[in-house]
């Protein structure tokens, strides 16, 4: 029995469509997507621009709901959340990274960590504690201080990576976070998802087309035209 069998799913994902209405136009971004992620993984979707990748991972995040299907995080269906119990849920069990950072640019990479923890309602020495500590397992403790502007591409991530350890979430939601970078850092990056599942046991589901992701990987989710077409298991 491998790793992936020998855990009970901590996301399940059943029959999942979604469709969008535009100008008059119907749009399947979703078509019947079933999938099953255990906890403590480093998963990834993978697929071309339009296979429905970020819509997806919208919908595990509670950003958005499906048209038809049901999705379950950690036993609980997300369809019976109010939308204050989903914003709950992204602020104290869900964090999100993006490809373009979204660091605030007046804030230093402590201040941006530190503010989700305020938003989630911490003390100020656990916000200090916090943020110092996450900051430290990215490898960024001594820039703390320092705006994104003073930093590189592969540090500003770091900081967003940093920002949603913050509150010890127990899954991770990133969409194309290498794909700013270069190929040098883009390994630097899932190299340290690697290590942020092994020890601090959080489950990252991450999307993305770069082929470097395979070397990393517990499972690979291949989309296209909005299903699943294939699952490799490493």
């Amino acid at each position: 029995m491998n790793k992936l069998e020998a855990i009970q799913p901590f996301l399940r994902i059943r029959g999942v469509t979604r469709v969008y209405h535009t100008d008059g136009q119907e749009v399947q971004a979703l078509r019947g997507v079933d999938l099953d992620l255990p906890r403590g993984v480093l998963a990834t979707l993978k697929g071309r621009s339009g296979s429905g990748k970020t819509t997806l991972l919208n919908l595990i995040g509670g950003l958005d709901r499906p048209t038809r299907g049901s999705i379950e995080f950690d036993g609980r269906p997300l369809a019976s959340l109010s939308d204050q119990e989903l914003t709950l849920l992204r602020r104290h069990r869900i964090g999100f990274i993006f490809q373009s950072f979204a660091l605030l640019p007046n804030y230093s990479a402590f201040e941006n960590v530190e503010l989700m923890l305020r938003l989630a309602g911490a003390g100020r020495r656990e916000q200090v504690e916090a943020a110092r500590r996450c900051l430290r397992v990215v490898g960024l403790e001594k820039w703390m201080h320092h705006r994104p502007d003073e930093m590189s591409g592969g540090q500003q991530q770091r900081v967003a990576i940093a920002r949603a350890l913050a509150t010890q979430p127990a899954l991770i939601l990133a969409d194309e976070p290498t794909g700013e970078l270069d190929t040098a850092t883009s390994r630097q990056i899932f190299s340290l998802f690697q290590m942020i599942v092994k020890k601090e046991g959080i489950t990252v589901l991450l999307s993305t087309h770069d082929p470097l992701v395979d070397e990393y990987a517990d499972a690979i989710y291949e989309l296209q035209d909005g299903r699943v077409q294939a699952v490799k298991k490493l």
